[in-house]
């Protein structure tokens, strides 16, 4: 039986209220009356985590479908903890080193420490789960708080985290390590427990990073206080990687660190470049002749309904929306004449790097004009607001169903300044090509559009070694986003190289472009 509209109202207004009071992630049993708790259930605006706690969610939803929660997650943690122990608990070292590194990814399982727990495991929904240990916190001093999380501070998670978790997470380590400015408030710790061990594994862990100065205080101050001291490297590989001193954005080091980690696994599998072409007026032509298809691929991909005919109409300006069609189709048409007008400057892009300019520089240069194309229609149309053009964004975004957690609108205005650094100084075009793709899309630093620009991107890159346009087919949209999810939540690029290079390679065997058919499917 539906729930009169009056009704629903109520019980969604008293929910607004909750989520206006305390942020709403986490919703106990006993802050809704049974009666709106149940009507909201039914209606699909709140899913149940375990009994007695719930969190808002979408009608639109799919049954058993993740966004929800994955969005939901650390609030939730948060609140639960809070509600459970108080002021005492504190996440583990490893996860809160994780969270210092800017790596807000959703963990299989979150390890909390506190003098009331029962080391019992909570099962949470979509496989994650929560793992309370009774132990002891370190001293108020010692911690922090990120998001209501309490945690351990940089210093004594480094201290206090596993020696295995320098090599499983070495990217979140080094960053925090290179987060550190001089060594007083380790070697307190360090002198305090006697940690010789501990900090023969500190130094080396510094030196690795090229922080010498660090490590050389930390193996002279404890030799000093006549603690012998056996200086060993914990990470499996030197980094290479030149650490800004004045830098104090974990994000940037992460993204860096990630680049350095991500770009021999690439060359490895990526096709030789054929280089710049000769002839660029042909090129451009086949550029242009791509258009249809990579539109609908595209668009489709992001969950647009379109077909050859609207992709053809919306091309030529001579279709009215408003006139003639209903939202949805309104939404899918607006899209697709921002495509078309998107796709015109990205031509103009890779044209400037045909002829020989720096592709990174380009990318730079032109990205916030093919968004504001992209956009523009649905503007226009009233479908988004003005303000959505402005530039990065302004608030949290989430992508559905993945585990990876967007950068927070502050780290992205660090963070996109750093990537294209490192795209306009890359030397080797399959780098550019697979990483510029993937850290654009990792940072995700626009509210809407993010994929489709993140494909242009791959595909100006592909001009800057002569490789093809080239198209990923929407019938292979499962791989591309398992591919971009293990690169992202696991740091393996191979399975995302392999899913470009195996495209590419198609292409460069003169393979047509994917088919389209007459009709959406």
């Amino acid at each position: 039986m539906a729930t009169p509209p009056e009704k629903l109202a109520q019980s969604l207004e008293l929910l607004h209220q909750l989520q206006t009071a305390d942020g709403g992630a986490a919703i106990r049993a006993r802050d809704l009356p049974r009666t709106h708790r149940e009507r909201l259930l039914r209606n699909g605006f709140l899913q149940e985590v375990i009994k007695g706690w719930y969190i808002p969610s979408r009608p639109d939803e799919v049954k058993g479908e993740s966004t929800a929660w994955y969005a939901s997650f650390w609030q939730f943690c948060a609140a639960y903890l809070e509600e459970r122990f108080g002021a005492d608990w504190c996440l583990s070292p490893e996860d809160s080193l994780s969270l210092h590194a800017g790596n807000w990814t959703v963990p299989a399982q979150l390890k909390v420490r506190s003098p009331g727990a029962r080391n019992k495991v909570t099962k949470l929904p979509h496989g994650t789960s929560l793992l309370d240990l009774r132990a002891a916190l370190p001293d108020a001093a010692d911690r922090d708080e990120k998001e209501g999380l309490r945690l351990f501070s940089p210093e004594s998670a480094l201290i206090a985290c596993s020696r295995n978790y320098f090599t499983s997470h070495s990217t979140d380590v080094r960053t925090v390590l290179a987060m550190v400015r001089e060594a007083s408030g380790l070697l307190a710790q360090l002198l305090e427990g006697g940690h010789t061990v501990i900090a023969g594994r500190l130094a080396g862990a510094f030196r690795n990073i090229g922080r010498d100065r660090i490590a050389d205080d930390i193996v002279k101050t404890m030799s000093s206080a006549s603690y012998a001291v056996r200086e060993n490297d914990p990470f499996a590989d030197k980094a290479s990687l030149v650490f800004a001193a004045r830098e104090r954005s974990p994000y940037v080091n992460r993204i860096r660190l990630l680049w350095q980690k991500m770009r021999e696994p690439v060359i490895e599998r990526f096709p030789k470049a054929p280089g710049l072409p000769r002839n660029i007026e042909a090129c451009m032509k086949r550029v242009n002749n791509a258009y249809v298809t990579d539109a609908y691929h595209s668009l489709s991909i992001e969950g647009y309904r379109v077909s050859r005919e609207l992709i053809e109409r919306v091309r030529s300006g001579a279709w009215n929306p408003d006139a003639n069609e209903g939202d949805r189709e309104q939404r899918n048409a607006m899209a697709a004449r921002g495509y078309w007008q998107a796709y015109q400057v990205v031509q103009g892009s890779v044209r400037r790097v045909l002829q020989g300019e720096n592709g990174g520089l380009v990318a730079e240069e032109d990205h916030r004009t093919w968004y504001r194309e992209l956009l523009a229609p649905s503007v226009t149309a009233g479908l988004l607001k003005t303000a959505d053009l402005a530039g990065y964004r302004n608030s949290q975004v989430y992508i559905r169903k993945s585990m990876h957690v967007p950068l927070n609108r502050e780290a992205v205005r660090d963070a996109m300044p750093a990537f294209f650094d490192l795209l306009r100084n890359e030397t080797h075009p399959a780098v550019r090509v697979v990483l510029g793709h993937f850290v654009f899309v990792y940072i995700h630093p626009y509210m809407d559009g993010n994929g489709r620009i993140g494909r242009f991107l791959m595909n100006v890159m592909m001009a800057s070694g002569g490789y093809p346009w080239t198209v990923i087919p929407v019938g292979e949209r499962n791989g591309y986003m398992n591919a971009l999810e293990k690169a992202s939540v696991g740091e393996d690029i191979a399975p995302f190289a392999d899913f470009l290079a195996e495209l590419v390679e198609k292409r460069l065997a003169g393979e047509p472009l994917p088919t389209v058919p007459k009709a959406s499917s």
